[in-house]
């Protein structure tokens, strides 16, 4: 899996398949290389502890949903989205998106200002896409793009090509933005939940970029997903420990190794084509089969599963659900 089932013994965060941040994605948007697409997914429709299919709520109303930017290599936020939903009543749910910048976006906020507003979520086959000025937005169910046969990984690594994902969906908060609105050349990316706690505090439940290492390596594991990056480099320890234990790498090595995987954020250049794990991600990179290598030592080099046929050449670039909740109209303009 990806950053799938992050909570204890692959289960969800807090129990609440909607906190689950699942994948990070970045790239250039096709065909105008002056704009780049941003899709943080969350929600699995399916669970591995418990089996079985999740809520047809695709976000929850009481969470907030982070992008967060940084420009300087520092490994805090200086540029952060964050979404939030309303109440699901009647099948349906509408979005809030706001933008802050400087020092307030490293805090634990849902403040901002306000660039999408009543943005439709999608619960059908057809994308409802809100238009904001130079921005255009997407959030609601989508085929899962993430692909590997997890089967076969838990199996000590016996692919059998079977790809767990090929018919499970995702909840997809997508954003087109101009470059020039990540404000910086070369950026790093991260995706974090939260959600209210018992004092009315905003607490972080998840984040991450790289996918499966949060899942794989991780041994403490509330104290990761709480953390932010700038702090990763006290979590090298014990991904060593883990490199060591998967790939039989040498103490030296599995320390060098594990210095490659931290801070656990996506460097990303709007100027050069995406390829995971150097510039981005796109959809079709097989960011399972580099984990896989890197995590044995080289010893199994992937599983033999491709990318998924039904994404789309145009917004929001994830292709439609398996499951359809209602029937969404195609666009929206404010």
């Amino acid at each position: 899996m990806s950053h799938h089932y992050s909570g204890p013994d692959f289960s969800f965060p807090q129990g609440d398949a909607r906190l689950d941040f699942t994948d990070l994605y970045a790239f250039p948007k096709p065909g105008d290389t002056g704009k780049s697409i941003l899709i943080m997914n969350v929600h699995p429709s399916a669970g591995e502890n418990p089996p079985g299919a999740t809520t047809n709520e695709p976000f929850a109303p009481e969470a907030l949903y982070e992008l967060k930017i940084d420009t300087d290599a520092d490994g805090v936020a200086d540029t952060a989205y964050r979404v939030r939903f309303s109440a699901f009543e009647c099948a349906a749910q509408t979005a809030i998106v706001r933008r802050v910048d400087g020092l307030q976006a490293a805090d634990a906020s849902d403040g901002g200002r306000v660039i999408v507003e009543g943005a439709p979520v999608s619960m059908g086959r057809e994308a409802t896409v809100t238009e904001a000025g130079d921005i255009r937005f997407f959030a609601g169910w989508r085929s899962d793009p993430f692909f590997c046969d997890v089967e076969g990984a838990k199996n000590n690594f016996q692919f059998t090509s079977d790809d767990f994902f090929a018919d499970k969906d995702v909840c997809s908060i997508v954003l087109e933005v101009p470059n020039s609105a990540l404000g910086a050349k070369e950026v790093r990316l991260w995706a974090r939940t939260l959600t209210l706690g018992d004092s009315g505090g905003w607490v972080q439940v998840e984040r991450g970029a790289r996918p499966a290492q949060a899942v794989v390596l991780v041994e403490e594991r509330d104290a990761y997903l709480g953390g932010e990056p700038a702090d990763d480099e006290r979590f090298v320890a014990g991904f060593a420990h883990a490199l060591e234990h998967t790939g039989g790498y040498t103490p030296s090595e599995a320390k060098r190794v594990a210095g490659t995987l931290l801070p656990d954020v996506m460097p990303y250049d709007p100027t050069r084509p995406a390829s995971f794990p150097d510039n981005g991600r796109t959809l079709t990179d097989d960011a399972f089969d580099w984990f896989m290598h890197v995590l044995t030592n080289g010893r199994v080099t992937g599983d033999s599963v491709g990318p998924h046929g039904d994404l789309l050449r145009e917004f929001p670039y994830v292709g439609p659900p398996h499951r359809s909740c209602a029937t969404n109209a195609p666009t929206r303009t404010k």
